[in-house]
């Protein structure tokens, strides 16, 4: 039976930046690394609220990619 180890994880922080000339919102994102693949949930949100009160730009989503490597 085939298993999924998690390799890593990373979090990325997006950011309201304005509006551009056709309307479309304007968004930038900031990715960490290395994050503590036991992280939960909640302590990745306290994290980006964190980090988003030191940045000028509204916080507009967060997002956590995980990668695993899947051995048979």
């Amino acid at each position: 039976m085939a298993q999924a180890l998690l390799a890593g994880t990373k979090l990325r922080l997006l950011f309201d930046a304005g509006i551009d000339n056709e309307g479309n919102p304007i968004l930038k994102s900031r990715t960490f690394n290395n994050i503590k693949k036991e992280a939960t949930v909640d302590q990745l949100f306290q994290a980006a609220q964190a980090i988003s009160a030191l940045c000028n730009d509204s916080l507009s989503r967060v997002e956590r990619t995980d990668n695993s490597e899947i051995i048979g």
